[in-house]
């Protein structure tokens, strides 16, 4: 993200050294190091927090889509079982004269 090299570093401190003084540069180094920690730990946390959200959002996804192929396989076997029915209902039906055959008897 940021590109600072040694020179820059080296830069900061020796103006950081002239400002604040020799005395007081430990204790303002302690509390610049707490809250860069503190930063970095909260930009942690936020990323595991998206993270963690994205899986849950994958999750969802795929439990939805498991639910709409159940949906789907339901719907299939409903239509399966319609048309054995519908099957054995006309094999169960008496033989009957076609169309045609009664058009020729009539005449």
């Amino acid at each position: 993200m940021f590109e600072i090299g040694f020179s820059e570093i080296m830069m900061v401190a020796l103006v950081s050294l002239l400002v604040i003084g020799p005395e007081r540069l430990p204790k303002v180094a302690r509390i610049a190091g707490y809250w860069i920690g503190k930063t970095r730990r909260m930009i942690a946390d936020a990323k595991a927090e998206i993270s963690a959200e994205l899986h849950a959002e994958e999750i969802r996804q795929a439990f939805q889509q498991q639910d709409d192929l159940k949906q789907l396989q339901e719907l299939m076997d409903e239509t399966r079982n319609a048309a054995d029915s519908l099957r054995s209902s006309l094999e169960h039906l008496p033989d009957s004269p076609t169309h045609d055959e009664d058009l020729h008897d009539s005449k």
